[in-house]
């Protein structure tokens, strides 16, 4: 698994223990100890989905759009777009293997069984649910 959600949840993370302040992606990428245009590609990918907004220039940066009891991490999640969490699989089984021609319809049940299961859990968790485990 990739690091986009834990990028983007870091991102709101800092945007909400800092209210009402614009930060840069460097200062954020700063935090998360990564390469900014990491940072700046998943800020990208929340402000196109409404969770954050940007101001530009040399005073500018990075704010919530939205109060963070307002923000859920299914929101999160959603707006990284991550690939299945069970995988997709690369090849096509021989159909005239009775294992081979099943095998994907019920791989991917189960996978959209997993995937509801993510957004359920993470739809009960806001960014200001979270963000209130932290110091």
């Amino acid at each position: 698994m990739n690091g986009q959600f834990q990028i983007a949840t870091h991102v709101l993370t800092l945007l909400c223990k800092q209210p009402g302040e614009l930060l840069s992606s460097d200062y954020v990428a700063g935090s998360m100890n990564v390469n900014p245009v990491l940072v700046r590609k998943e800020m990208r990918k929340l402000r196109a989905c409404g969770l954050i907004e940007s101001k530009e220039g040399k005073a500018g940066g990075y704010s919530l759009a939205l109060p963070p009891q307002k923000i859920s991490l299914a929101d999160v999640y959603k707006a990284v777009k991550l690939p299945p969490a069970l995988g997709q699989a690369k090849n096509k089984p021989n159909p005239e293997c009775p294992v081979g021609r099943q095998i994907n319809a019920h791989l991917d049940h189960l996978a959209d069984d997993v995937e509801a299961a993510i957004i359920k859990k993470l739809s009960t968790i806001t960014i200001f649910d979270f963000v209130n485990q932290f110091d």
